[in-house]
């Protein structure tokens, strides 16, 4: 296994122990255009992946690290159940139930499948990679169906840890796809401009992986010949990737391999109910591409309502009420310079140049910040950011900030953070049912 420490900070490669794949109990969709296998030894991940009439397999399965598949992150860093320790070449990525097997060969569990011709089901107890048996308290779930040469794909964990403790915010990825060495060229789209037919770019392939914002929501790995496979997923901006080993050639048990891996940043709650939806699309170029804009659209100004979920919010010296999410963001601001963290998007700024907050703050009045990325300029900055009151009167209002006031909002806009208040005042929380360019509803 090729993994990478997926945090905000820090990636570290590393090169996996793993046992070998197993080849037996595979269940297949095939309708004429796409094959696709998942291994029921493995957790039920996908393994096979081809041209209908072919047995030219595009997924590695080197070690059980691989194939394509759920993985998902947490605290503590190290994980350490009951004083277990993980293998010391993977302490670094804590948490890490994955969807085949650990890093010392032991396989995730199979509990429920089925195979109605049109769909694939199949529901695991994963394992926890860095660990030697150590199931996760968690289920994974996977419904495939297949559409033209499209294969669309809904995960699903559902955890239940006995530590309870809310842990800061990871990349999570969704899913991790390996594909074997002929099927290294990595190809997607970066511009400012998406769905428009601008060019695409070549990421060089490489490990450690690159990471880059992908404006489409794609990402592909194909061959000499531009045929391969892509990876879409609606919303989702920050993709990883690229290509490890000798690019060109290698089958399923070979070590060469290109990785892809959309990425959302989540809070992984003790007791969270957590699915996403993504495509896997079989073609060249130019036919996955086309496929994509067909799925897809330009993206809008983004209008975030907290009725369900974080809508992939995270903290910085902040907590909030834990999941389930009932129709707010109840946010604990006790510590110094708490934060929140939006997602990465895509939007000009002359589009929406006011954003606009219903929010309930108690404890004292603040002096709250919004700051803002840009393509041009990432991260966040005191040049880039705006200042607003908020009144701690613990009542829901709506207030209009004025972005556009600052000449550095401009151009592509690519994510918000929030701060709320100084923080570390006792018992200080704001209450958030929306963050958005909307207007008022």
């Amino acid at each position: 296994m090729l993994r990478m420490l997926t945090t905000a900070v820090l990636m570290v490669p590393a090169i996996a122990i793993g046992a070998p794949e197993s080849t037996g109990a595979v269940g297949y969709l095939d309708n004429g255009a796409v094959r696709i296998g998942i291994n029921l030894e493995l957790g039920g991940a996908i393994t096979y992946l081809s041209r209908s009439g072919s047995d030219v397999n595009l997924i590695n399965s080197h070690d059980w690290g691989r194939q394509i598949q759920m993985s998902h992150y947490s605290g503590p860093v190290p994980f350490t159940p009951n004083g277990k320790q993980p293998r010391p070449s993977w302490a670094g990525l804590g948490w890490n139930p994955i969807q085949s097997g650990d890093c010392f060969g032991n396989r995730s569990r199979v509990v429920e499948h089925r195979n109605d011709g049109s769909e694939l089901y199949v529901k695991c107890i994963p394992m926890q990679w860095p660990l030697d048996n150590e199931p996760g308290e968690c289920t994974f779930e996977c419904w495939i169906g297949l559409e033209g040469s499209v294969v669309n794909v809904r995960s699903r964990m559902v955890n239940n840890r006995s530590d309870k403790t809310q842990y800061s915010g990871r990349g999570q990825e969704l899913p991790a796809t390996y594909t074997n060495g002929p099927w290294y060229r990595l190809v997607t789209y970066t511009g400012d401009r998406p769905f428009s037919g601008g060019e695409t770019t070549t990421i060089a392939p490489q490990f450690p992986w690159a990471s880059w914002q992908a404006t489409e929501n794609w990402a592909a790995l194909v061959d000499e010949s531009g045929f391969g496979v892509g990876i879409y997923e609606p919303g989702v901006y920050h993709f990883i990737g690229g290509f490890a080993g000798t690019p060109g050639a290698g089958g399923p048990k070979d070590a060469p391999t290109g990785y892809i891996a959309p990425l959302h940043s989540e809070i992984i709650d003790w007791n969270i109910d957590y699915d996403y939806r993504y495509s896997l699309v079989l073609g060249t170029i130019d036919e996955i591409r086309a496929t994509v804009c067909d799925l897809g659209s330009a993206p809008a100004p983004p209008s975030w309502r907290f009725s369900q979920d974080r809508q992939h919010f995270t903290y910085v010296n902040a907590t909030d009420s834990g999941w389930p999410i009932r129709g707010e963001l109840d946010v604990l601001l006790e510590g110094e310079d708490p934060q929140l963290i939006g997602p990465e998007a895509l939007w000009m700024a002359d589009e929406a140049p006011r954003l606009y907050i219903e929010a309930a703050l108690t404890g004292a009045d603040a002096e709250a910040q919004v700051f803002w990325s840009r393509s041009d300029a990432p991260g966040f900055s005191q040049e880039r950011s705006v200042t607003f009151r908020l009144t701690a009167d613990g009542e829901h209002k709506i207030t209009e900030v004025d972005l556009g006031r600052n000449p550095e909002y401009r151009g592509c806009i690519t994510s918000l953070r929030l701060d709320p208040a100084a923080g570390g005042t006792p018992g200080q929380r704001v209450r958030i049912r929306s963050i958005g360019f909307a207007g008022p509803q």
